[in-house]
C-alpha cells in the first residue's frame, strides 16, 4: 500500500513537473512613445483569463501559459488599447512581447494620426521616426535634411546648407507627389502640389515623430499620394512639465535658437505647449541668406475618454533667391561654385531685394472620444493664411506687355521691380471612426477642404515709364479648389497569423481657375475630377520576430495648377494613375535586424517634361503612356559589440519610360523657329538614382558603465552614396548629375540631473571629407544652324562645414 502510494505520488511529481517544463512564461515591458515605463498597465490573456499587472518598471510576467495561439491585451487609463496575437511552441519556456502603447485618452489627438497611419500589422512599406530619432541631427536645417538618412530618400537645397528652399525625393518620386499631412490634415499646396519647409522652419522641434509611408501607403487626407506619403504628429500631451532652450551655431553664419515649455499636466485635464524660434543663415550660395521665424502654441483639454486641442503654428521666411542653380561651367571650381545668377539683371552689385518673402499661418482644431473601449472618433477642422511675394528686378523690359505705356529714350527699354504675389486661404476638416478588436481593425473617414488662392503683380518701381502708379498690378488671377475624399479600411485577422487588408478610397476634385480657351483668351474654366483608389494586402507573422506581406494599391493624382493654365481644354494632359505593388520581409534576431521589401510602382499617364510646346505655345507637361520604378530596398542593423551599433540601407532601383519623345527647339538664320521631335525608347526617368545606399556606426563609450550612469556620449559616423542622375528623360550621359558620396561625424553628450534635468551638447561635423558634389539641376537644349547647344544648371552642396547645439532642459 504505502509502495502504491509513493509510486502514484511519485507519478503525480513527475507528471506535474512535466507540465511545468511544457509552460511559458510570457513576459515583457510597457512602453510609452517615448519608450518611458508605464507602471500599473493591465496585461491580460482573456483565453487563460489570467494577467498581470506592471511593475513600476513598466514590467509585467506571467507563468504558467500552456502551448497554444493566444491574444494578448494591454491598456492603461490615457493610452488606446493595444492587442496582439501570439504563438507558444511546445516545450517553449519564455517568450518575450515588448508593449509601445500610443497615448489616447490622455492624448487621443494621436487618433486622428493613426487614422491615416499604418502599423506593424498593415501590409504597407512604411518607417516610423520617433522624437528621439529627430532631434539626433535637428540643428537648424529643414525637415527634408532631418529625415534624409532614412531609406531610398535624396535631399537638396538650393543654398546648400539645408537652410532655406530644400526638398526630399523619395524612391525618385518628386516633392510635388508626395503627401503630407500634420495631425491627418494635409500640408501639401493645393495648386503646385508642393510642400515648401521653408515656411515651416524649426517645426520638426514640435513634433512627438514622424511616419514615412513608402509607395501608395494608406488612404490619407489631402493632395494624392504618389509615391510617398510624411505624416507628422505633435499631438503628444506632456504629462510633467518641463522648459527648453535650445542655442546651435555654425558655418556660413548659421544661428538657431528656441525655446519651449509644457505645463504638464494641470489639474490632470488641461496642458498648454508653446515654441518660439528663429533661424539665420548666409547659406554656402552667393547672397542665399535665410532669415525666419517661428512658433507653435497649443492647448489642450483632456480626460479618460475626451480630448479638444487647439494649435496654432505659424511660419515667416525672408529669403534670397538662389533657386536659378550655378551654370554648369562654374561648378567644379571651388572659388566659382557658389555663383548666384539671381539679382545680376541690375547694373551693378546685384539687386539687393532679390527675396521670398512669406508668412504661412495655420489653426487647429482637434477633438476626439473614446466611445468604448473598442470605439473612438476624432473630428479635425483646420484653416490655413498664407501671404507673400518674390521680388525681382528685370531689365529692358517693354511696359506694353504688363498693359501699361513705354517712354522709350534712346533706343532703350527700361528696368523695373516687380512683386509676384500669391495671397491664399485653405480650409476644411477631416474626421475618423475607428474600431480596434481581437481580430478586426476598422476605419471609417475622410475630408473636405477648400482652397482660395489670389494670384497677382505688382510693379513697384520703373524708369522711363508713363503712367504708373506704385505697387499698381499687372494682373489677376484668382483660382478655387475643393477636394473631399472618404475612405473605408479594415484589417482583418483571417487565420491564425495571417491578416487580410483592405483600404477602399473616393476622391473627387473641383478646380475653378482662369485659363485659356482655344483662341487663347483667358476665360474662366472649371475641371471635375473623380478618382477610386482601392488598395489590397496580406500580412503573415511566423512568429512573434518575422513576418511578410503583399500589397495591391491604386493612386491617381490631378495635374497641378501650371498643368491647367498653361494650356488649353484642347491641349490639356490627363491625369496620371499609379499602381504599386509592395512585398516585404523582417526578421529579428538577437543581435540584429533585417528588412527586404520589393516594389513595382507602374504609371499610365505619368506627367513628364518633354520640350513639346501646347498649342498656346507652353511648354507645360506631357502624358507619357507607359512608365514604372522597379526596386529592391534592404535595410537593416546589428550590435557589433554591445556599445556599437551598424545601421545600413540600400535601395536598388530601376526607372523607366517605355517610350519618349523628345522634342528640341530649332533657331534658324532668318529668326525662324521650329522644334525637332526625336523618338527614344526604354529610357530612364529623371532624378531617379539606380543607387541609394546609407550607412551609421554608432559607438556609445559610456554605455553599461554603472558609474556613469547620469552620462551618455556617442560619436556617430553617418555616409550617403547616390548615383548617376539624369536631368531629363532622354538618357543623355552628358546631362547628369554626377553620383557622389559624403560622410558625417555627429557627437552628442548628455548630462542628466546635475543643476539641471539634462544638458545636451551635440556636433555635426557635416561632409567631413569635402566632398564636391550637387545634388539638383536643370537642363535646356536646342539646336542653332548645326550646333546643338545644352544649357545646365546645378544646385551645390556646401564643402567641409560644422553646427554646434547646446540644449538645457529645466
Amino acid at each position: 500500500m504505502t509502495i502504491r502510494f509513493f509510486a502514484l505520488l511519485t507519478l503525480l511529481m513527475v507528471g506535474y513537473s512535466s507540465m511545468l517544463v511544457a509552460q511559458c512564461t510570457v513576459s515583457g515591458t510597457i512602453t510609452d512613445g517615448a519608450q518611458l515605463p508605464l507602471p500599473g498597465a493591465n496585461v491580460l490573456i482573456p483565453e487563460l483569463e489570467t494577467g498581470a499587472v506592471s511593475d513600476l518598471e513598466g514590467a509585467y510576467s506571467i507563468p504558467g501559459v500552456p502551448a497554444g495561439t493566444y491574444t494578448l491585451q494591454v491598456s492603461y487609463v490615457g493610452y488606446a488599447p493595444w492587442t496582439t496575437t501570439f504563438t507558444v511552441e511546445p516545450g517553449q519556456e519564455a517568450l518575450v512581447l515588448q508593449v509601445d502603447l500610443q497615448t489616447s485618452g490622455i492624448d487621443l489627438g494621436s487618433v486622428t494620426v493613426q487614422a491615416t497611419r499604418a502599423d506593424e500589422r498593415t501590409p504597407m512599406t512604411f518607417v516610423n521616426l520617433k522624437k528621439a530619432d529627430l532631434e539626433e541631427n535637428n540643428l537648424g536645417q529643414d525637415v527634408p535634411y532631418l529625415l534624409r538618412w532614412t531609406p531610398s530618400a535624396v535631399v537638396t537645397s538650393d543654398a546648400g546648407t539645408g537652410i532655406g528652399y530644400t526638398g526630399i525625393r523619395i524612391r525618385g518620386t518628386d516633392p510635388t507627389r508626395i503627401n503630407v499631412t500634420i495631425n491627418g490634415i494635409p500640408l501639401n499646396d493645393a495648386e503646385s502640389q508642393g510642400v515648401f519647409w521653408v515656411n515651416m522652419p524649426d517645426f520638426i522641434t514640435s513634433a512627438s515623430d514622424v511616419q514615412i509611408q513608402r509607395g501608395v501607403g494608406t488612404s490619407t487626407n489631402g493632395a494624392g499620394a504618389f509615391g510617398a506619403t510624411v505624416n507628422i504628429n505633435t499631438s503628444k500631451v506632456e504629462q510633467e512639465p518641463f522648459a527648453r532652450i535650445n542655442a546651435s551655431a555654425g558655418s556660413f553664419n548659421t544661428f538657431k535658437r528656441n525655446v519651449q515649455f509644457s505645463t504638464g499636466l494641470l489639474k490632470d485635464k488641461f496642458v498648454i505647449d508653446g515654441r518660439l524660434s528663429r533661424i539665420n543663415s548666409d547659406g554656402y550660395i552667393d547672397r542665399a541668406t535665410a532669415d525666419m521665424e517661428s512658433y507653435y502654441l497649443s492647448g489642450a483639454y483632456v480626460s479618460d475618454r475626451t480630448m479638444l486641442r487647439f494649435n496654432t503654428f505659424s511660419g515667416h521666411e525672408i529669403t534670397y533667391q538662389a533657386w536659378y542653380g550655378v551654370p554648369s561651367e562654374l561648378v567644379d571650381d571651388w572659388e566659382t561654385r557658389t555663383f548666384n545668377p539671381s539679382g545680376t539683371e541690375k547694373p551693378g552689385a546685384p539687386y539687393e531685394d532679390e527675396v521670398d518673402n512669406y508668412r504661412q499661418t495655420h489653426y487647429q482644431l482637434l477633438f476626439n472620444q473614446q466611445l468604448s473601449a473598442d470605439w473612438n472618433a476624432n473630428v479635425a477642422l483646420h484653416y490655413t493664411q498664407g501671404e507673400g511675394f518674390f521680388e525681382q528686378y528685370k531689365a529692358d523690359q517693354d511696359l506694353a506687355e504688363y498693359g501699361f505705356s513705354t517712354q522709350i529714350i534712346d533706343d532703350e527699354l527700361p528696368d523695373l521691380v516687380r512683386r509676384l504675389w500669391l495671397d491664399n486661404d485653405f480650409y476644411g476638416g477631416v474626421y475618423g471612426i475607428n474600431y480596434t478588436g481581437a481580430r478586426l481593425d476598422a476605419t471609417l473617414g475622410g475630408g473636405y477642404h477648400v482652397y482660395a488662392g489670389d494670384h497677382f503683380g505688382e510693379i513697384v518701381w520703373s524708369e522711363l515709364a508713363e503712367g504708373l502708379t506704385p505697387d499698381e498690378q499687372y494682373y489677376q488671377n484668382d483660382a478655387l479648389k475643393s477636394d473631399f475624399n472618404i475612405y473605408g479600411r479594415m484589417n482583418y485577422e483571417l487565420v491564425t497569423r495571417l491578416r487580410g487588408y483592405l483600404d477602399l478610397q473616393y476622391r473627387r476634385v473641383d478646380y475653378s481657375f482662369l485659363g485659356l480657351n482655344r483662341a487663347g483668351n483667358q476665360v474662366d474654366q472649371n475641371v471635375n475630377l473623380d478618382f477610386f483608389n482601392p488598395k489590397a494586402g496580406l500580412h503573415y507573422n511566423w512568429d512573434e520576430v518575422t513576418s511578410a506581406y503583399a500589397s495591391f494599391a491604386v493612386a491617381h493624382r490631378e495635374p497641378n495648377r501650371n498643368d491647367y493654365v498653361e494650356s488649353t481644354p484642347e491641349s490639356r494632359p490627363n491625369p496620371e494613375q499609379l499602381l504599386d505593388t509592395e512585398v516585404g520581409f523582417k526578421k529579428q534576431f538577437d543581435r540584429a535586424a533585417f528588412e527586404a521589401t520589393g516594389y513595382y510602382m507602374f504609371y499610365n499617364d505619368q506627367l513628364v517634361l518633354n520640350g513639346e510646346l501646347n498649342d498656346v505655345g507652353a511648354a507645360t507637361r506631357i502624358n507619357v503612356d507607359k512608365s514604372y520604378r522597379l526596386g529592391l530596398e534592404l535595410t537593416g542593423g546589428y550590435q557589433l559589440l554591445s556599445n556599437l551599433d551598424f545601421q545600413a540601407s540600400t535601395t536598388f532601383s530601376r526607372n523607366r519610360i517605355q517610350e519618349f519623345r523628345q522634342f528640341v527647339d530649332v533657331f534658324q538664320d532668318d529668326g525662324g523657329f521650329t522644334q525637332e521631335e526625336r523618338l527614344l525608347e526604354n529610357t530612364t526617368l529623371s532624378f531617379s538614382p539606380s543607387l541609394i545606399a546609407a550607412t551609421e556606426l554608432t559607438w556609445q563609450p559610456l554605455a553599461n558603465q554603472s558609474w556613469m550612469e547620469n552620462q551618455s556620449l556617442s560619436v556617430s559616423l553617418l555616409s550617403k552614396y547616390v548615383s548617376k542622375q539624369y536631368l531629363d528623360n532622354t538618357s543623355d550621359e552628358e546631362n547628369i548629375i554626377e553620383p557622389y558620396f559624403f560622410s558625417d561625424v555627429r557627437l552628442q553628450y548628455a548630462l542628466k540631473n546635475v543643476l539641471t534635468k539634462e544638458i545636451r551638447f551635440t556636433m555635426l561635423l557635416q561632409n567631413v571629407f569635402n566632398a564636391m558634389y550637387e545634388t539638383n539641376g536643370w537642363s535646356y537644349r536646342y539646336l542653332s544652324g548645326d550646333d546643338e547647344v545644352l544649357l545646365r544648371g546645378y544646385y551645390p552642396q556646401a564643402g567641409r562645414n560644422i553646427l554646434v547645439g547646446l540644449t538645457v532642459d529645466f
